[in-house]
């Protein structure tokens, strides 16, 4: 059998919308981002050195079960801002929050504090996200794969 790559992470999630303008007012409500980049039917938004591609020409239904996961500093404040802009929205099992977007995109959005998910100290200075901490279960998660 040949050598297989390991998956090592995920650089960009690429997003189709009915409208790319719209998108990015209502993702603005939303969350707190830099572009880093903008054509007239694209833009990227900046999560360090990941990035989320959104696309104008929507050409699916809406997506049901499938869905993608975000990393947030503040669940709760997205929780606020979907309620607040009109989005059906519910927890999600691992207590996050659940949302689809005007165009069917299912949103998962969990907080940074409560996952294994670890930002270098580089991108966390990018981010403005130093001073974020671990939950205790989080931090055991993290040592008990050796990842501390």
């Amino acid at each position: 059998m040949p050598e297989r790559a390991r998956l090592i992470g995920i650089n960009h999630v690429a997003l189709e919308v009915g409208d790319l303008q719209a998108a990015l007012d209502l993702y603005r409500r939303l969350f707190d981002f830099e572009l880093r980049g903008h054509s007239a039917q694209m833009a990227f938004l900046e999560m360090g050195d990941q990035f989320l591609a959104i696309s104008e020409g929507r050409s699916q239904g809406p997506d049901d079960d499938r869905h993608f996961g975000l990393v947030v500093d503040d669940e709760e404040a997205v929780r606020a801002a979907v309620a607040s802009a009109g989005l059906e929205h519910r927890r999600s099992m691992g207590g996050g929050v659940r949302f689809r977007d005007p165009w069917g995109n299912n949103f998962e959005v969990v907080g940074y504090s409560r996952i294994q998910f670890e930002r270098t100290p580089g991108v966390k200075r990018m981010l403005g996200i130093e001073g974020l901490e671990k939950t205790e279960r989080a931090a055991r998660e993290i040592a008990g794969k050796g990842m501390n």
